[in-house]
């Protein structure tokens, strides 16, 4: 696919990657400039990011596509585009380590716990929960919250107590 001419002239070559995981075939193209960090307005501007993400489910070949652009306070010299695309990637592991994790093992987002300081406690105390199962080498969240749920004594170990 090609670029408008102004995205070559901004953001020189891509740097590409590509994966087939979960059913699908998914490319990552990352292309980063400076030219553009004097004209914002945007502190401690690194660099600019455009990265594109072409998703082909192989079992229906439907395709999906989408264009983000992003800033960074790092420079090229500190992150390279290999570098820019696995933090992007990293950013996601965030999101599917904890926050799928809070939803699907507390039925987080349905919570009725809305007011004060008290949402955000509660996110602490299930934080803390889930790493410490996961200290302990536990690889499904959901059986071992089952497991302490009926042993009380097996969370009073986790704690040390």
């Amino acid at each position: 696919m090609t670029s408008p001419l102004w995205h070559t002239a901004i953001f020189p070559p891509v740097y590409e990657t590509t994966d087939k995981a979960h059913g699908r075939l998914e490319t990552r193209r990352i292309q980063i400039s400076t030219l553009l960090n004097h004209y914002l307005d945007f502190p401690h501007c690194g660099q600019v990011l455009r990265l594109e993400r072409e998703r082909i489910i192989v079992k229906t070949g439907k395709t999906e596509r989408e264009i983000v652009y992003g800033i960074t306070s790092l420079t090229p010299a500190q992150a390279d585009p290999a570098r820019l695309l696995q933090l992007n990637r990293g950013h996601w592991s965030i999101e599917n380590r904890s926050h799928y994790v809070r939803d699907m093992a507390y039925d987080e987002d349905r919570s009725q716990i809305r007011t004060r300081h008290a949402p955000r406690v509660m996110a602490a105390l299930r934080n803390f929960a889930i790493g410490l199962l996961r200290l302990t080498g536990v690889k499904c969240i959901a059986s071992a919250l089952r497991a302490c749920a009926r042993s009380t004594r097996r969370a009073l170990h986790l704690l040390g107590l």
